[in-house]
């Protein structure tokens, strides 16, 4: 992945989004949401448009649709990823880029990570959920540390690898914690065995995906025989990790 500019946004300066879709209406709905969430934005409809914005006016964070009529959001991105050093000091060439689409076969989405995007949505996405993702974009690109997260009394802190639950140490391996992490960061969100795949595993992993059961097993062995069952099975779609309901 690549990094915008490796430093936090000054305090009285808002984050710049760049907005790319040929849709009147999803354009307006997300420049109204996320300049209501705090975010300067700008918006373009195709692709030519979108990089001589991003040229004028470098963006903190482009939100790219892939089906634009003049040229696809993956030539977008080659064309901003190919030679930073041809635009002004560098800086669009590394900016960072989550994809916003319709195009939700997962080779599409391996597609776009391997081309240099951040993270991929697909449409139709949940607002609220976009939003965190792109602050989670950008802390991520700006080095910034990762929030600490908690779950009913499960803690997990990404820097040290520390997790806990009730206050007692839970020793995870690597993949594990990978997995924890993931289902923390959606908590509340059911999450599909191929989403898990691709975002716990290599993207390129093209092995079965029984192992994301395999792996869920180990982690309730360890995390949910001390206490409320957090991680849950949603029969047909895949696993949600959340509190106990009250």
């Amino acid at each position: 992945m690549t990094s915008s500019t490796g430093t936090s946004a000054p305090a009285d300066r808002k984050d710049h989004l760049l907005v790319v879709d040929d849709e009147p209406t999803v354009r307006e709905l997300l420049r109204t949401a996320l300049r209501h969430a705090g975010f300067e934005v700008d918006a373009a409809e195709n692709g030519r448009e979108a990089l001589e914005l991003a040229v004028r006016s470098p963006p903190d964070l482009i939100l790219l649709d892939v089906m634009l009529p003049d040229m696809d959001g993956f030539e977008v991105i080659r064309r901003l990823r190919a030679e930073p050093r041809s635009y002004r000091d560098g800086r669009v060439g590394q900016v960072s880029v989550l994809f916003v689409t319709a195009r939700e076969d997962h080779r599409d989405r391996i597609h776009g990570l391997r081309l240099g995007g951040d993270d991929y949505v697909t449409k139709p996405f949940d607002l609220e959920e976009l939003i965190a993702r792109i602050h989670a974009v950008l802390r991520r690109t700006r080095g910034e540390p990762p929030a600490r997260l908690v779950v009913a009394d499960l803690e997990l802190e990404p820097e040290s690898h520390h997790v806990a639950r009730a206050g007692d140490t839970v020793h995870l391996s690597p993949t594990e914690f990978r997995l924890l992490h993931f289902l923390m960061a959606n908590a509340g969100r059911t999450m599909s065995k191929s989403r898990i795949l691709l975002s716990v595993w290599d993207h390129d992993f093209g092995g079965d995906p029984s192992i994301v059961d395999t792996y869920i097993s180990y982690l309730r062995r360890k995390v949910d025989t001390r206490g409320p069952k957090l991680v849950h099975t949603v029969r047909g779609v895949g696993y949600v990790l959340r509190g106990p309901r009250r």
